[in-house]
């Protein structure tokens, strides 16, 4: 048979379409229609336009002296199998939300907008929809507008069911306020911010624990939790930007750090000048029931826990040792869980080369 007999063979009788080649409009434009509600939720008054548009379009409005745009991208990880395993997809755009404005935070950058990316095997319009609905909740709780976005199906490449989801956020400070290394002085106090669970960070490792080695069951219920293994895995990352910035506006905070991939040692590490240390106590804590399981079932250790996962602590605020009890008040009131963390001190002659500080963790955790 000559290759014009099978190209002739295989093209489909009635002609090629987009959507026999897998794409199908028209499931894209009921997705749209499904998710305008909970898009239209998050705005401000500085969004000019509607959905739709080819940009989103945000006037930077207000007295500013000198401005400056923060900008950070993101996604969720390895977390969304857990979310498609279980068919909840409700929840993931508030891990996305949360991972992309607690990072514009740590400079002290207010969220402004955020536009998000969702590849997806197969458009089923009330997935995509139920996707959006938990970005715009994650946006409304972090003061943010959803600008805009993209749906982008890829059949061939992706399976059904399965997807992605990533956004880039843009947040403002006032050139003069930005926070930084540069700020933090021996003696600062370390504040740590609960966490909700392990966030959006450490699910290949957990997952590879609790559902490959150990069989458990994602949807049995268990003890420890007092829900299912997937409710647990899939309770959102907490958003702490308005939390952070309400303290930042009552306490002398000389910067953040956002705890993710990498842990409280080498986040922290980040934020710390060359020659300063952060001694950080273990005893101020006890990790969730999460954290044990995983090191237990998984014989993980203590090293390997600590550089994978946030351990119970979300976010950390370095503050001016006298405004400590104000902070502390300032967070309680929001209903922020938070406790002295440790302190910073000088590391003596700092290591060749070094161009940050460290972060060190002493003692153990109390009931791990």
């Amino acid at each position: 048979m000559s290759d014009r007999d099978a190209d002739q063979h295989d093209a489909p009788s009635a002609g090629a379409s987009y959507a026999a080649a897998g794409v199908d409009i028209d499931a894209g434009e009921r997705a749209i229609e499904l998710f305008k509600p909970h898009a239209k939720r998050a705005t401000r008054p500085e969004v000019l336009g509607g959905l739709g548009g080819f940009a989103g379009l945000f006037a930077l409005k207000g007295d500013y002296r000198e401005p400056v745009l923060a900008a950070s991208s993101d996604g969720v990880g390895t977390k969304l199998a857990v979310a498609q395993a279980m068919g909840i997809h409700d929840t993931v755009g508030r891990d996305l939300v949360a991972m992309v404005v607690d990072d514009l935070v740590v400079c002290g950058a207010e969220p402004l907008f955020l536009q998000d990316y969702i590849a997806i095997g197969k458009v089923v319009p009330e997935v995509v929809a139920d996707i959006v609905k938990g970005i715009a909740d994650g946006c409304v709780d972090a003061g943010c507008a959803l600008l805009g976005g993209e749906t982008a199906e890829h059949p061939g490449l992706m399976e059904d069911g399965h997807y992605d989801i990533s956004a880039t956020g843009v947040g403002v400070v006032e050139a003069d306020a930005v926070l930084s290394a540069d700020r933090v002085r021996p003696g600062d106090v370390v504040i740590a911010m609960g966490s909700s669970g392990l966030h959006s960070n450490g699910y290949s490792l957990a997952r590879k624990v609790l559902l490959d080695w150990g069989h458990m069951d994602i949807g049995g219920h268990v003890e420890e939790f007092g829900r299912s293994l997937g409710e647990e895995l899939l309770e959102p990352t907490r958003i702490y930007a308005r939390d952070c910035l309400a303290l930042a506006a009552e306490a002398d905070v000389r910067t953040f750090a956002h705890i993710t991939g990498g842990g409280l040692a080498d986040n922290l590490g980040r934020v710390l000048p060359r020659g300063l240390v952060a001694e950080l106590d273990r005893g101020t804590w006890s990790p969730a029931p999460i954290f044990s399981m995983i090191a237990q079932r998984g014989r993980v250790v203590r090293e390997e826990m600590e550089r994978t996962f946030n351990m119970g602590v979300g976010m950390v605020a370095i503050v001016a040792p006298e405004d400590t009890d104000r902070a502390q008040a300032v967070l309680t009131a929001k209903h922020v869980d938070n406790w002295v963390l440790g302190s910073i001190k000088r590391s003596g002659e700092p290591s060749e080369g070094a161009k940050t500080g460290s972060a060190v963790l002493l003692g153990e955790h109390p009931r791990f």
